[in-house]
């Protein structure tokens, strides 16, 4: 009986990292829809990047830096393992990880969450930034920043253990903070240090819309991500428990399902106007909101949290106008803005509700905000100030791919190109 539930729960597992790794083609359409034609296999060539240089990343070091055994003294801030994976004795066993999974499969899910943070940073400087630039900042961010503020919460570091009163702990299920703010507090800095694309801002502030080459895309793109959230909180629950991971599915659709709907409701009460783009980032700030505590919450609250992350959505959107900080796909509003917004309602909702729950939280977000948004600013900074991250004004505008690849996306058909 123990080695048939030890059998399910890995092969559930498995099927969940497979699920998480689907989604990096849900960003990959996402974003080279809400962009223009001319700049498609650049964005492409980062998210293929992201992948396969995070995976061997994650091999080299990462993922002992993220859970390197943190001690007694050791003050849960910083630790590392060594280089290299190796599985330890009973890693194949139900010994390891309460039968939930074996080591391998713990290796390569953890693996596929960590390209993540980098593909949320890729489709927010797309279209003028640097391919060498964004490489170098990928090869620092995914293989080191990311790993160390893993490590903080799943590798038992000083998050998990901070306490306030009835609070014991900080709590983020499957990564609003740890995943999607990391993402996201990056991507604003570098929209920050790179500026606006060219012609998207008017001397008067105002915006101009530069629309994508392909909305169908961009759905599919976001349907793709939907079914790979399934992996991403389904796999997070680290076992096939029945109740937990059936809740969590439901949990997470509810949200994603009132967050698309809340955020058409409202852009067409602002704006007048049925816009498909809200809707769908509207259902992606769902999906990022109800991630921190998708275990936790019932399916009236999972609807309440999706309801106000794209309300979130819509408002995040027009603040980062006004700001003129330009990013074309909405990655920022999603993963930064819906991503505090669902660490912060575990403290609300759910069954670990409570003020104090609450201040840890918010100290857990502070925490991050700070490491991620110091660490981006200084990568970024240095890059800039040396090699530069970003490229000159002809190549923006005649497109990233002929300068930077040589070789156009649809060598047939020249559609939207400025």
């Amino acid at each position: 009986m123990e080695t048939a539930l030890f059998t399910a729960n890995n092969i559930w597992m498995m099927l969940c990292t497979g699920l998480v790794f689907f989604m990096h083609l849900g960003f990959s359409f996402l974003e080279i829809g809400l962009t223009r034609q001319k700049n498609t296999i650049n964005i492409l060539f980062k998210n293929i990047f992201i992948i396969t240089v995070g995976l061997l990343l994650y091999y080299i070091g990462g993922f002992n830096l993220m859970y390197p055994g943190f001690e007694d003294g050791d003050f849960g801030l910083l630790k590392f393992a060594g280089f290299g994976i190796a599985a330890p004795e009973g890693g194949m066993t139900p010994a390891y990880a309460d039968g939930g999974y074996t080591w391998w499969t713990d290796f390569l899910f953890q693996g596929m969450f960590a390209a993540t943070a980098a593909t949320i940073v890729s489709g927010a400087v797309a279209e003028r930034v640097k391919l060498q630039a964004f490489f170098i900042f990928t090869i620092i961010y995914v293989g080191i920043v990311y790993p160390i503020a893993g490590s903080w919460q799943w590798g038992g570091g000083f998050l998990s253990t901070l306490s306030y009163g009835s609070a014991e702990g900080f709590y983020d299920f499957a990564g609003s903070t740890i995943v999607h703010s990391v993402g996201g507090w990056a991507a604003l800095i570098a929209v920050y240090l790179l500026g606006a694309r060219v012609g998207k801002y008017n001397e008067d502030g105002s915006a101009n819309a530069i629309t994508g080459h392909s909305m169908p895309f961009t759905t599919a793109g976001v349907l793709i991500l939907w079914l790979g959230w399934f992996g991403f909180n389904g796999g997070s629950v680290l076992s096939a428990d029945p109740e937990l991971t059936s809740l969590t599915l439901v949990t997470t659709s509810l949200a994603a399902a009132a967050g698309g709907v809340a955020a058409m409701l409202v852009a067409f009460l602002r704006y007048k106007n049925l816009d498909l783009t809200m809707f769908l980032n509207g259902i992606l700030g769902g999906l990022v909101s109800i991630t921190a505590g998708a275990d936790q919450m019932s399916p009236n609250e999972a609807v309440i949290i999706g309801i106000i992350g794209g309300i979130i959505i819509v408002f995040a959107v027009s603040l980062l106008d006004k700001l003129k900080l330009d990013d074309p796909v909405g990655a920022i509003a999603v993963h930064l803005g819906t991503g505090i917004w669902g660490t912060l309602a575990v403290g609300i909702f759910g069954g670990l509700a409570s003020f104090d729950q609450f201040l840890v939280q918010l100290a857990g977000v502070g925490a991050v905000a700070v490491f991620c948004s110091i660490s981006a600013f200084i990568i970024l900074g240095i890059l800039k100030k040396t090699i530069g991250i970003r490229v000159s004004k002809e190549e923006e505008v005649e497109g990233l791919d002929i300068h930077e690849h040589g070789m156009d996306a649809y060598p047939d058909f020249r559609l939207n190109q400025h």
